[in-house]
């Protein structure tokens, strides 16, 4: 992550849009269960929304600080692991369901990005759903973050089919301008 995205994704007001809009949108109507997995909590506001609403929950972060932080700030109610989504580190059908948001873009290639959605599917056990949400990476604010960083958007009208050739059934994409909620099982 450049300085500018570090900064932009660091301010409370993104925390709250995070924690108030986009987790909520993205997780209503949905059971996660019992045992959530969270990929990419990045600074963790949507870790602190979830860890609120789901009875355990396990955050996988792939930047070292980021992760110290995080367990330094919510290890004593989340179990916070340094990984990466697409090599997940635990065992088959370990969870109740899976969430990420905004950070598929940051996945370096669509290779990895399938891989992470393999890996997803692969640690989620039957009936469990994926969700989460990602920027559809319109607009020069957001190209203007992205300077020097991974940024690899994901085609929404695309996303179902890959989500299914990862092995989930059924997978649902909405999306406008700015932003897109996908829903897996």
């Amino acid at each position: 992550m450049n300085r500018a995205h570090h900064f932009y994704c660091s301010r409370e007001s993104w925390k709250r849009h995070v924690r108030e809009d986009l987790v909520p949108v993205a997780t209503e109507g949905v059971d996660l269960g019992e045992d959530v997995l969270e990929v990419g909590p990045g600074f963790g506001p949507a870790t602190d929304a979830l860890a609120e609403r789901v009875p355990r929950l396990t955050a996988l972060e792939i930047d070292p600080r980021l992760a110290v932080a995080l367990r330094k700030r919510l290890g004593h109610r989340v179990e916070v692991r340094e990984g990466d989504g697409s090599h997940l580190p635990f065992a088959d059908d370990a969870f109740t369901g899976a969430v990420c948001f905004t950070m598929l873009h940051h996945v370096p290639t669509p290779a990895l990005q399938d891989r992470l959605f393999s890996e997803v599917r692969r640690v989620v056990r039957p009936g469990g759903t994926f969700a989460g949400t990602d920027s559809t990476g319109r607009g020069i604010g957001f190209a203007l973050l992205h300077v020097g960083d991974a940024k690899v958007v994901v085609d929404p009208e695309r996303l179902p089919a890959r989500l299914q050739a990862a092995g989930f059934e059924q997978a649902r994409v909405d999306w406008g301008a700015d932003a897109l909620r996908f829903r897996a099982s």
